[in-house]
Order: C-alpha cells, then sequence, then structure tokens
C-alpha cells in the first residue's frame, strides 16, 4: 500500500508544480492625466510563471466609461502580456475609481480585480452650488464663488439660467476667480433654476442651482393658538367709547 501511496502524494505535487499561474506587476494603477486629456489608460502588466498554459475567460469594466483589451486569449509558460484599461474622462473631475475583472482557468486564482485610479483635475471649482431665498424674502443677490483650477487659464465663464426667474451676472474678480452674482426677479412664487457655467472656449460644464423654497418666514405659532397675524400698515387709533352714563 505505500508505493500506490507514494506514487499518488508524488503525482499531486508535480501536478501543484505544474499549475499555470499570472503574477501581475500591479494591481492598481494611479494615472494623472493632463488638463486636455480626453482618455486616461492604464496597463496592468503579468507573466505566466506556472508551467501551463492560462486561458483567459473573459475580461470586463465595471461601467461603460471604460473598456478593457488583452492582447492573447492564450498565455505559454513564461509568455508575458498586459491588460489594457481604457478609461474614458468626459466631464468627470476629481478622483476616478474603475475596476475590471479578469476571469481566467487558473486553479487557485481564477478572478483577479484590476482597479484603475485616475485623478482628473478640474478646471473650476463652485461654491456654493446651491442658492435658496425663502418665499416673500427680500430679492436681494447671491454669490456664487468660481476658483479656476491651478492648471488651468479661463478669461472669461459664461452663465446661463434655465428660466427667466433669475439673472446671473459675471464679475472678475482677478487671480483665476470670478464671482456670479444671482438676483431672481422676485421670490413670491416656488421655482428653481439651473445654472450653466461654462470656461470659454471649453467643452466642459458646471452646474449650479437656484431656488425660492417655500419655507415659511413668519414664526409658528404654540399649539393650541392662533399664528400671529402680519402687522398691518399704522392708522390712527380709534376714540376710547364713553362708559354708560358718562360724557366725553
Amino acid at each position: 500500500m505505500k508505493t500506490p501511496i507514494f506514487a499518488f502524494t508524488l503525482s499531486m505535487i508535480m501536478c501543484l508544480g505544474a499549475r499555470a499561474e499570472l503574477k501581475w506587476e500591479q494591481t492598481t494603477v494611479e494615472l494623472h492625466p493632463a488638463p486636455n486629456d480626453k482618455q486616461a489608460i492604464g496597463h496592468f502588466k503579468y507573466q505566466n510563471t506556472g508551467k501551463t498554459p492560462v486561458h483567459f475567460k473573459s475580461v470586463h469594466a465595471s461601467c461603460g466609461c471604460t473598456t478593457a483589451q488583452t492582447q492573447k486569449e492564450e498565455v505559454p509558460p513564461g509568455d508575458k502580456g498586459e491588460i489594457t484599461a481604457t478609461f474614458n474622462i468626459g466631464d468627470r473631475t476629481g478622483t476616478q475609481i474603475k475596476t475590471v475583472t479578469v476571469e481566467t482557468d487558473e486553479a487557485t486564482n481564477q478572478k483577479t480585480v484590476l482597479t484603475l485610479k485616475a485623478e482628473i483635475p478640474q478646471q473650476l471649482e463652485v461654491t456654493p452650488n446651491f442658492v435658496f431665498w425663502k418665499q416673500g424674502d427680500k430679492p436681494d443677490s447671491k454669490t456664487i464663488n468660481i476658483k479656476v483650477g491651478k492648471d488651468f487659464t479661463v478669461k472669461h465663464i459664461k452663465v446661463t439660467s434655465s428660466t427667466p426667474d433669475f439673472q446671473a451676472k459675471v464679475e472678475d474678480a482677478g487671480s483665476g476667480q470670478f464671482k456670479i452674482d444671482v438676483k431672481p426677479q422676485d421670490t413670491n412664487k416656488v421655482v428653481a433654476s439651473m445654472l450653466t457655467i461654462q470656461p470659454e472656449d471649453s467643452q466642459k460644464v458646471f452646474y449650479a442651482t437656484a431656488r425660492i423654497t417655500n419655507v415659511p418666514t413668519a414664526p409658528v405659532a404654540p399649539a393650541g393658538q392662533k399664528p400671529p397675524v402680519a402687522p398691518a400698515a399704522p392708522t390712527a387709533p380709534a376714540r376710547p367709547t364713553a362708559p354708560t352714563g358718562q360724557t366725553h
């Protein structure tokens, strides 16, 4: 019995030693695209360090804005290659994290998740991106501040309101900063508008919101009491009525 057991154990060791195995140089790539780049491309390199070929079963990205391609369907022992992940930037800014899931026929590690991290420079910083007035408030102007990113040069910006209920006026504050004064026509009705902010000669679009809310401005009366009435215009005081049996 010892000989068959020994032979079985030896065959298992040999099979384990002959297994296919992909070694990745890195499974996370961080990219810093230039301001005018339309794509961020990451390269994930690998090598088959096993004794048998590795076959790719599937390679798919986490979202429609990212595509992934492999150079080959089969990786022979000792061979090298890479998975290329392409992220289409579009209007996105800030930190973007996309993943690519790779599935192979490896016995011990059939799925590998590759992570593409892209830091997209932000052309404009909009603060605040929401201004509002309570219904009945005085229709004073409110300011939205715009700061241009350090990697960009913007000389002019255009602001458009989605409704005529608000007016937006742009002022150059210098040193890569702008001020947008937003003023409602009136505050008698509840209404909202989307403000579209666009730097000149740029496809990038930024947004802010202006709104008249229906939050009551008058104080709320305690339970069991009538709500307070807004004071009317002052009038001349009425003459007091004389008690019965008395004259003025």
